[in-house]
């Protein structure tokens, strides 16, 4: 926020406030918009430069000035300020406080800097990359200028305790293995499942962090968008399943065919439903929806993935054994 901006009388004519801008504009940041105060300092309006060219030069300003203003104030979050900015196609926006007293004025490219630091934010945390402020900070000094040690240090933290959390992938293997010895070829689709899951938990994850970022969904839309998701997730995992149907028929037959496929749909659900509510969940956590980075959904996507997998199988198998 800067406090160089152009204020005006409601009572000045139009010729009175050109004549005042001409003498302000070296000192201000902008006087392309000119904003109208009163006496206790309350916005009461704003004229733009080419509404004071074009009007009648004895006109007065409170007769040409626009009332309905786009205000932000002076608590607000500066990506939600950037928000309506972006929304409005606003060369400056005034900042209010509780009073409704003019404070400053935001323009658009101290918001542009705003908008990449934010998105720079976002994408590393979607990277599982740590942050940092000051000197720590990787968004301010630049991934060529950053040294081999920052860097490492920003992204090691998260990779190992995802090390550790694919501990229970490899738990949930060996609570199969049973199933596994009597059905060596359910190996052969293992990385093909749980990197399905994986992927498709990391797709809705994407495109779910930026909807919230953008404001297209809000915390309200989960069961809505839930809805939506399982009917794509079911329609995505019903096409894959058939595309590997006719490998697992090749690999182990017509029952490892079966358990694929089945398992294919399940875990395509599972991963899209888990990218989905992540952010959600965090939200309502008081967390920055980002953090449900693409690693970590894969991470969790797999482990899912895994007891799904052989949990299906070891369920089929076990019933065809029945039969």
């Amino acid at each position: 926020m800067t406090s160089e901006y152009a204020m005006l009388s409601p009572d000045l004519t139009t010729r009175q406030a050109i004549d005042r801008l001409r003498l302000e504009a070296p000192d201000k940041e902008t006087i392309y918009y000119a904003y109208v105060i009163d006496g206790k300092r309350r916005l009461l309006g704003l004229v733009s430069l080419r509404e004071l060219i074009l009007a009648r030069p004895a006109a007065r300003i409170k007769d040409i000035m626009r009332k309905d203003l786009v205000c932000v104030h002076a608590n607000d979050d500066q990506e939600a300020v950037a928000r309506q900015m972006t929304k409005y196609d606003l060369l400056a926006i005034p900042v209010i406080n509780g009073g409704d007293a003019l404070v400053g004025i935001v323009t658009f490219d101290d918001v542009q800097d705003v908008i990449e630091q934010e998105v720079t934010e976002d994408f590393h945390r979607m990277g599982s990359i740590s942050q940092g402020s000051g000197n720590d900070a990787l968004v301010d000094i630049g991934l060529r200028d950053a040294g081999p040690w920052l860097l490492i240090r920003k992204r090691l933290p998260w990779l190992l305790a995802l090390v550790f959390m694919n501990i229970f992938s490899g738990a949930g293997i060996a609570y199969y293995e049973d199933t596994i010895q009597a059905t060596v070829a359910l190996v052969f689709f293992l990385p093909l499942l749980i990197g399905s899951s994986g992927n498709a938990g990391a797709q809705s994850a994407t495109l779910m962090v930026r909807a919230l970022a953008l404001g297209e969904v809000i915390g309200k839309d989960w069961l809505r968008m839930m809805g939506k998701e399982i009917g794509i997730a079911l329609c995505i995992g019903a096409c894959m399943a058939i595309a590997v149907s006719f490998i697992g028929i090749f690999r182990g037959g017509p029952d490892v065919a079966v358990i694929v496929s089945v398992a294919m749909v399940a875990v395509v659900l599972f991963g899209s439903l888990l990218g989905l509510s992540l952010p959600f969940l965090l939200i309502r956590l008081r967390m920055d929806p980002a953090t449900a980075s693409a690693p970590l959904v894969t991470s969790m996507a797999d482990i899912g993935g895994v007891v799904i997998y052989f949990g299906i199988a070891t369920w089929y198998l076990g019933m065809q054994t029945a039969i």
